[in-house]
């Protein structure tokens, strides 16, 4: 049986939106009476979305619910916001597959462990955000990789988000043909935090390419999973032609980030430490506490590029 083309996505009116709103290309969206964020569990008509969220300029995502939430209590410290000590509550706590946190113009959210499920909660965030009618909103993932080659610890900010082929496309099958979209971020949103990290000067911070693939294990080049289907010979040849191929780091949901909210008309980056140089090992050997201080690194360093942006534009 012949397999169905690819189709190559073209962005359309998409570009000619810029930064400025947010945007879905959805016409059936218009035929709803409620648009309900099941995931989310929030609505058009059981929520005012725009009271609610209309002032976030900041969305910042990440895998672990713990993790946002201490994220969130940080960014409240970090902007002077009041009762910044307390627990933020989860405005999500209708739902147990995510979790939301609030700290002013900063919204930060769980969105789980690979491609499917934050792609399932970007659909609803971008969604919510367009019901908000917010503006100027920039999307970061905050999250843990593999390293290739660098020191664990180290932060990676992401020029090119690429698949196991080491190509920058994200391919998704809709209804039964392969879709494939593009998955550029913006460069000069990448210079901005490189240089927050050269500004903070406590962990070394650089660019790289970051390889997203489906599974942690094999689709990782990984020995140590239940199955394993190569060798170490073979896993080190690989993990060389990503170092050539630019590739600095490696996790689970960098190229749907990019692929949707380039579609979204959104400024997007992905910062990750790496918690382990993968020439080295695969396996997370590293104390607790030494693994929790690498996490802490990219809220770090995302704490001061968002303060920078709102002392900019006068917010704070």
């Amino acid at each position: 049986m012949v397999s169905p083309p690819a189709v190559q996505e073209t962005m359309g009116s998409i570009l000619r939106l810029g930064r400025d709103c947010v945007f879905v290309d959805n016409p059936h969206l218009d035929t709803l009476d409620e648009d309900v964020l099941y995931h989310l569990a929030l609505g058009t008509s059981t929520h005012d979305l725009p009271a609610m969220f209309g002032d976030v300029k900041f969305v910042c995502v990440g895998g672990s619910s713990r993790r946002m939430k201490a994220f969130a209590r940080f960014m409240a410290a970090e902007l002077g916001l009041p009762d910044a000590e307390a627990d933020p509550p989860n405005i999500c706590a209708g739902t147990d597959r995510y979790a939301m946190y609030k700290a002013g113009p900063v919204l930060s959210v769980s969105h789980g462990i690979g491609v499917p499920s934050i792609c399932v909660v970007l659909h609803e965030l971008l969604k919510l955000l367009h019901h908000a009618r917010c503006t100027d909103v920039t999307v970061i993932r905050i999250g843990t990789s593999g390293g290739i080659g660098l020191e664990p610890g180290t932060v990676v900010v992401t020029q090119q988000a690429v698949d196991g082929a080491f190509q920058p496309r994200f391919e998704q099958m809709i209804l039964g043909r392969p879709v494939v979209r593009g998955t550029e971020l913006d460069g000069g949103l990448v210079a901005e935090l490189l240089l927050c990290g050269r500004e903070l000067s406590q962990f070394e911070t650089v660019a790289g390419n970051t390889m997203c693939t489906m599974d942690f294990y094999e689709g990782q080049a990984r020995l140590d999973g239940a199955f394993c289907c190569f060798s170490e010979r073979d896993k080190q040849e690989y993990l060389a032609r990503a170092y050539e191929a630019g590739v600095r780091n490696i996790e689970m949901e960098a190229l749907v980030l990019a692929a949707m909210c380039k579609l979204g008309g959104l400024q997007a980056a992905v910062v990750c430490v790496t918690l382990l140089d993968r020439l080295q090992g695969d396996q997370l050997s590293g104390s607790h506490e030494l693994l929790e201080s690498f996490q802490q690194r990219p809220q770090r360093l995302v704490g001061l590029f968002i303060r920078k942006r709102l002392q900019a534009s006068g917010s704070v």
